[in-house]
């Protein structure tokens, strides 16, 4: 396998997101009911409580707390907090759909060049913030190279194609 510059490991996708929680039936509840993934069989052999769920070509591993009661909470919602992030078709429908669950959320916005970027925030049970956005609107741009037109995973997977080409012409 010749060596990869730009991918030193081979990497090839995100797999998971893995989550400590007070109640592995709760955030089932939540990232099912509310943000639409579905539980998938996790291994057999596994001696912890847990479970697994799949959306959007990522996984979800919430992990039973071993001390849920001495589990931290977040109370303030802050988007410059650790998060997950996920793109919408509409940030209106979000939103009120938000509003009719009596979620609590911040909303917030980011421009860049004329462009902006309207973001939501709000926790799943255990404090773990969750962003939905519409970032497509907002193009990739890599440091050194060609520009990509936006986060898309068609415009990403253009990108790593692009990466491959110039390292075999190399």
């Amino acid at each position: 396998m010749k060596e990869n510059v730009d991918n030193p490991l081979h990497l090839k996708s995100l797999n998971h997101v893995s989550l400590v929680c007070r109640s592995v039936e709760e955030s089932i509840n939540f990232y099912q009911n509310i943000l639409g993934f579905v539980p998938i069989r996790r291994p057999g052999s596994f001696d912890f409580n847990g479970a697994w769920l799949f959306g959007y070509g990522i996984g979800i591993h919430l992990l039973q707390s071993e001390d849920p009661d001495n589990m931290p909470k977040k109370k303030k919602i802050n988007p410059k907090d650790n998060h997950i992030s996920f793109q919408c078709e509409s940030m209106g429908a979000v939103e009120k759909k938000l509003k009719e669950m009596e979620l609590e959320y911040v909303r917030a916005m980011v421009e860049e060049g004329g462009i902006y970027v309207e973001q939501l925030f709000f926790h799943d049970p255990d404090g773990f913030m969750i962003e939905i956005c519409n970032c497509d609107n907002l193009p990739v741009i890599p440091l050194a190279g060609e520009m990509v037109r936006s986060c898309s995973r068609l415009n990403l997977q253009m990108l790593q194609h692009q990466q491959i080409q110039r390292v075999v012409q190399q």
